[in-house]
């Protein structure tokens, strides 16, 4: 499994939507400069994650983009699961039946299928609100061990 970086930067949209873009509606080119992404890379990220509902996109003047719903209630899952073709660590678990031929006797099935299994709720567990409490020191890092210790 391999996150692609539509995935990633959909992840770091979302995050930089829940600290800056809860009230007020942040415009493509804010949000682009910000994470130095193209903004028409961006929009088509944007467009997804509009299309999905978790994002409220509007046009004009005055439009831009901001979250649909609570941090607490978007996780890591929600978000990769929208953006990537699959997130199965292997291919014959990217569709909801398995097609291959070999699954009914393949002893190696059982291991992967926990993989995907462990690796869907560890995703899941984490939610956008628990970026918004890490705050980078001076230098503007977020030390590596500061995100697993905060409290939920």
């Amino acid at each position: 499994m391999r996150i692609s970086t539509k995935g990633r930067y959909a992840l770091r949209v979302m995050i930089d939507l829940a600290r800056n873009g809860r009230e007020n509606y942040l415009k493509l080119q804010e949000i682009s400069a910000r994470q130095q992404i193209s903004e028409k890379y961006l929009e088509g990220i944007l467009g997804t994650l509009v299309r999905a509902k978790i994002l409220e996109g509007v046009r004009g003047k005055n439009g831009g983009y901001r979250l649909k719903s609570d941090p607490k209630n978007c996780s890591v899952w929600d978000i990769l699961s929208l953006t990537e073709t699959s997130v199965a660590p292997v291919a014959c678990l990217d569709d909801k039946v398995n097609q291959c031929k070999r699954a009914r006797r393949c002893v190696t099935l059982p291991v992967w299928k926990e993989l995907d299994t462990i690796i869907r709720n560890y995703l899941a567990s984490i939610k956008l609100e628990q970026f918004l409490r890490n705050t980078p020191d001076r230098e503007g890092v977020i030390p590596d061990d500061k995100f697993w210790n905060c409290e939920l």
